[in-house]
């Protein structure tokens, strides 16, 4: 039994068109199964900021040296200064006589205001929020990192 010249035009036509959509529809299951794999792998939570707690309180033109950051604290009030180099990410030192920041792997010099003054350092120093602590938890500043 042959099929007729009609039957055998419109029946490739119509399985090519269902075959068809059988492919979209496995791309689409694909893509709605995958999708939510890539954002989560794409997904950046965003940082908590770090709050730390200084329970001293240096007098007007003195200072706190902490891992992260120097305290100052000035007539205008307190500051922090972070004690990475911007530009390697050295630990800065302080030069408490010449009042700088200095980087001891290749010589960036900053001001206690984070201002850079000389070096390969291309950047000034992040300057660090600063809170005076609330009269419960006792006597210090808060720095938020």
């Amino acid at each position: 039994m042959t099929a007729s010249p009609e039957e055998k035009s419109c029946c490739p036509g119509r399985r090519a068109f269902l075959e068809r959509c059988w492919v979209a529809v496995q791309l689409g299951i694909v893509a709605a199964l995958v999708y939510p794999l890539l954002r989560f792998l794409g997904y950046h939570a965003p940082r908590q900021p770090r709050l730390i707690k200084i329970h001293k309180e240096p007098a007007v033109g003195g200072f706190v040296v902490e891992h992260d950051f120097i305290l100052f604290v000035g007539e205008q009030g307190p500051w922090a200064v972070s004690r990475k180099c911007t530009h390697l990410g050295c630990r800065l030192n302080y030069k408490e006589k010449e009042q700088l920041l200095l980087c001891p792997c290749h010589q960036s010099r900053f001001t206690v205001a984070g201002k850079r003054i000389s070096g390969p350092a291309k950047k000034d120093l992040p300057t660090l929020s600063v809170a005076r602590m609330a009269e419960q938890e006792g006597k210090g500043y808060v720095v938020t990192l």
